[in-house]
């Protein structure tokens, strides 16, 4: 089982990893307007197809190592395994590439959220309260700590509804 873990989730983290960085890295070397959204779009669509593969780890165990049976219980810990090792991958290529090649992202994320707030037709006062909320946000995310649980918090929630839904779908009994 822990064999069967360590492979899902490896391959699971190595695949949502590399779509993170070729996006984020894409993203902060373009120049002119960055559509965040989108990019955000396809971010959770790499974490889907990533987690793709905590369906086929607990079908694989249920099959091959198990005669065909697996319950609910273990099914959601093979799954929740499996997650817990392709978002701690995830958390530190984020880690990694955030310190080291981007440390500049969430100066731009907040100039350009800034911008769609004025273009909204916000008011100064809404304006300037937004960009102190930003700029608190901005000096607790320089602290690797508080940046690895908000990224585990982006990650996680996604691998756990894939891992329920598995779980779901192919528990079976005698």
């Amino acid at each position: 089982m822990k064999k069967n873990i360590v492979i899902y989730g490896l391959i699971a983290g190595a695949i949502v990893s590399i779509l993170m960085l070729s996006t984020v890295n894409y993203l902060s070397h373009c120049e002119g307007n960055v559509d965040y959204d989108t990019s955000m779009l396809i971010g959770y669509a790499s974490m889907l197809i990533a987690f793709s593969l905590v369906f086929v780890g607990i079908r694989n165990y249920r099959d091959k190592f198990n005669e065909g049976i697996i319950s609910f219980g273990k099914a959601f810990k093979i799954g929740t395994m499996i997650v817990l090792i392709a978002s701690t991958i995830y958390v530190i290529a984020w880690l990694i590439d955030y310190f080291f090649f981007i440390p500049d992202f969430m100066d731009k994320y907040a100039t350009h959220m800034l911008d769609e707030l004025k273009a909204s037709g916000a008011s100064q006062l809404e304006i300037d309260k937004q960009a102190e909320e930003i700029a608190r946000f901005g000096k607790m995310y320089k602290n690797p700590l508080f940046n690895a649980m908000m990224t585990y918090m982006e990650i996680l929630p996604v691998g756990l509804i894939v891992t329920l839904i598995s779980s779901l779908i192919l528990k079976r009994k005698k």
